[in-house]
C-alpha cells in the first residue's frame, strides 16, 4: 500500500505518515483489546477506520497489517456479526472490500439492544423458576432491574446521540 493510500495522520500535503498510522492502528487496536475484542479483528477495525475511504480489501488489510489472508477472512466474519463493518464488491470487480460505517458505534450499541432484551427474557425466567424471596431470586430479580434500566438508558441516550450528531455534522 502506498503512503498516499493508507490511513492515518495527515500531514497536511495529502500524504500519510505510514509509521504514524501503523502506530495509531496498533495502539488502537491495543485499547480495543483491552476492553474485550480478539486482537485481529481490533486491529482490522482500527485499520478501516483510519482509512479515508472507511473501506479497504481483504489484499490492502493482509498487506497494511502483515497478516495472511485467512486472519483477515475471520476478523471481518467476527466484525460483520458484531454489525461494525460489512461487506461489499468493487464495481467490476470479483473482489470484495471492507467498510466501517460513520455509524458503527450507533449500530454496535444497537446490537446490544437485542442482547439484553433476551438477557431480560431469561432473568424474567429465572426470577419465576428460583421464586423471587429466595436469596438468588432477589439477585436475579436485581440483575433483570439493572438490565431494564440499561436498556432503556441505551435507548434515551441512542436518541440524544441522534439529535446531537444531526446538530453537529448534519443529516446524515
Amino acid at each position: 500500500m502506498s503512503e498516499s493510500t493508507g490511513a492515518g495522520a495527515g500531514t497536511g500535503t495529502g500524504q500519510r505518515d505510514a509509521e504514524a498510522v501503523s502506530k495509531f492502528v496498533e495502539s488502537f487496536a491495543a485499547q480495543l483489546v483491552e476492553a474485550g475484542m480478539q486482537r485481529m479483528p481490533a486491529r482490522i477495525f482500527a485499520a478501516l477506520l483510519s482509512a479515508d475511504e472507511g473501506a479497504l480489501t481483504s489484499a490492502e488489510l493482509g498487506e497494511q497489517l502483515q497478516v495472511s489472508p485467512a486472519a483477515v477472512s475471520g476478523a471481518v466474519r467476527y466484525l460483520a456479526q458484531q454489525h461494525m463493518v460489512s461487506r461489499e464488491r468493487e464495481p467490476g470487480s470479483r473482489r470484495e472490500r471492507y467498510r466501517v460505517h460513520s455509524n458503527q458505534w450507533y449500530e454496535a450499541l444497537t446490537n446490544r439492544e437485542a442482547v439484553l432484551k433476551r438477557w431480560e427474557t431469561a432473568l424474567r425466567d429465572g426470577v419465576t423458576s428460583l421464586g423471587a424471596a429466595t436469596p438468588a431470586g432477589r439477585r436475579m430479580a436485581e440483575t433483570l432491574a439493572f438490565f431494564e434500566f440499561v436498556d432503556g438508558e441505551i435507548a434515551a441516550m441512542m436518541e440524544r446521540w441522534r439529535v446531537h450528531r444531526d446538530k453537529t455534522f448534519g443529516q446524515a
